[in-house]
């Protein structure tokens, strides 16, 4: 560690996943002197992206090189070499598929950006709105989400999202688009007074239970629970209708469905906190081990070991519990989530449910009993994440074992199941997402940050750094608006100046070629006024 970096900080943070990126951007932009540090050499902890060769080397390293990262495993279903290949005559036979081996899918690993942690974003999400009012929007790129899948009887359904999908799609019957809007139409009043007199009859019982009574067909039924709404037989009334309500007003604003995708990967997402907080004087140090957090009881105040010699001091810690040292967590890693990447040659249904150019489909899998359910997000080379004719699909369930593939066994049945349009597979593997839980005496000076949740977007993260910073700054604003480079007015510069930067090189001439006039009207002025000055003095 650089011996000239100061020794003292208002809030060091330990990790770059995306909560404790949220606290870093958010402290530094209200002034706040932040150092960030990370124990790996990569931003993103168990949020990262990494390309193939990366991926699979950290999950045959286990914990050794992420400890959120556990029970790590990958397997190849296609040959590890490259075939030889057959000399064919000229015009002989039609184009043969490609053949994919564990050798030639490695050679494109830089093109890989296997997610961790991946997530998708209502279009009005709080992500989404985060990102827009604290101005972090300018740091990334995002594709809009294509397609929206459900399963109903055996058969990939696309699910209808704007008016026009409604009536123009071939899986309803006209009855039953009608039934179908005029349910969207009666959802969006939702928490206005006459709904709300409408409706009283329902507080407090199921969702499914108000469905039934709208009399919507079993079809509709299953794209309302399983795709718009997201909910389970157990689901409340209030809740469905919420979760409609967010759908319906995600809808229409960066595409088709309501939803969008970072391009590259959700791995951007954290580190487009981290450009924020560097922005505002944020000090990074990856690769540092943390040997020992010290607390000083007569100045309230904390300090940390760095790779066992270093000592820094500030007034609060923000660290994600994996990073903690022994002494301040409690118990063994708990799994969160349970985690599969797989790679395939084809994607999921026809090739006419997957059409379109943004390359993110999604897909919400419940399992025959309707306990459990898992999201599956599939990417093609339009997201960034893939090469192409490769397609990437991550299957996400909360954990329920140490064997994420055990817990995972039902739904990637449900996707690999030999069908004609099943994807074809090349590549596996299975890990799992931990954390771990804090001591309820952890000192006020220290705050952890949550694990990643099982949910579609990142409310509940975002909430969680929320509370963090509103322990750590009570009256200050968390995340306002970052301004434009051009805004910002560096002390002693002359605002105009900058203002000239952004004109075309024509108009920055025609504006100097004002100035130069205007300055010589000004001397004319000047020299007219001191010759009216000298005249009567003369007399």
């Amino acid at each position: 560690m650089d011996e000239d970096l100061p020794k003292e900080f208002d809030l060091i943070v330990i990790g770059t996943g995306f909560p404790e990126s949220c606290v870093a951007a958010a402290a530094s932009r209200v002034g706040k002197t932040v150092l960030h540090i990370d124990p790996n050499e990569y931003y993103g902890g168990s949020w990262a992206s990494f390309n193939l060769d990366a991926f699979n080397s950290l999950l045959s390293e286990g914990n050794a090189t992420c400890k959120e990262i556990r029970n790590g495993s990958f397997q190849w279903h296609i040959p590890l070499q490259d075939e030889p290949k057959e000399e064919t005559a000229e015009g002989d036979g039609e184009p043969k598929t490609k053949q994919w081996s564990a050798e030639s899918v490695l050679k494109l690993s830089r093109k890989f950006n296997m997610d961790l942690c991946p997530k998708i974003l209502y279009s009005s999400g709080s992500l989404v709105q985060l990102l827009i009012s604290s101005n972090i929007c300018r740091y990334a790129e995002f594709r809009a989400v294509d397609r929206i899948f459900t399963q109903f009887e055996g058969q990939l359904l696309s699910v209808p999202c704007s008016r026009s999908d409604v009536f123009n799609t071939k899986d309803l019957s006209i009855v039953e688009k009608r039934l179908l809007m005029k349910f969207l139409t009666i959802c969006l009043t939702y928490g206005e007074d006459k709904f709300e007199e409408d409706m009283a009859e329902f507080r407090g019982k199921p969702f499914l239970e108000y469905l039934r009574q709208q009399k919507v067909t079993e079809k509709i039924n299953r794209c309302v629970m399983q795709a718009i709404a997201m909910t389970n037989e157990d689901t409340p009334f209030e809740e469905g209708m919420e979760r409609t309500k967010k759908f319906l007003q995600s809808l229409g604003r960066y595409g088709n469905t309501p939803f969008i995708f970072p391009m590259y990967g959700c791995g951007e997402i954290p580190q487009c906190f981290c450009r924020l907080c560097a922005v505002f004087g944020g000090i990074y140090c990856l690769k540092r081990q943390i040997s020992a957090i010290n607390m000083n009881a007569e100045a309230q105040t904390v300090n940390i070991e760095v790779d066992g010699q270093h000592k820094v001091e500030a007034k609060h810690i923000v660290c994600s519990t994996s990073n903690m040292p022994e002494q301040l967590r409690s118990g063994n890693p708990k799994n969160y989530l349970s985690r599969a990447i797989f790679i395939a040659s084809s994607p999921l249904g026809s090739i006419e449910l997957n059409s379109g150019g943004g390359g993110v489909n999604l897909l919400r899998l419940i399992t025959a009993d309707g306990k459990r359910e898992a999201i599956l997000i599939q990417l093609s080379h339009y997201s960034g994440t893939t090469p192409k004719d490769l397609c990437v699909f991550h299957l996400t369930t909360s954990a329920l074992s140490d064997n994420p593939q055990s817990d995972l066994e039902d739904f990637t049945q449900q996707i690999f199941n030999n069908a004609p349009e099943a994807p074809t597979l090349l590549y596996s593997s299975y890990f799992s997402i931990s954390g771990y839980e804090m001591p309820s005496n952890t000192s006020p000076l220290i705050h952890a940050t949550a694990a990643p949740f099982y949910e579609l977007d990142y409310d509940k993260s975002i909430e969680n750094a929320r509370s963090i910073f509103s322990k750590l700054y009570t009256d200050l604003e968390f995340l306002p608006r970052a301004p434009d480079p051009e805004e910002i007015v560096i002390e002693g510069e002359d605002p105009k100046a900058l203002s000239e930067q952004q004109l075309p090189d024509d108009l920055k001439a025609q504006l100097r070629e004002i100035e130069k006039f205007a300055e010589q009207m000004d001397i004319l002025e000047k020299e007219e006024a001191d010759g009216n000055q000298a005249e009567p003095m003369e007399s």
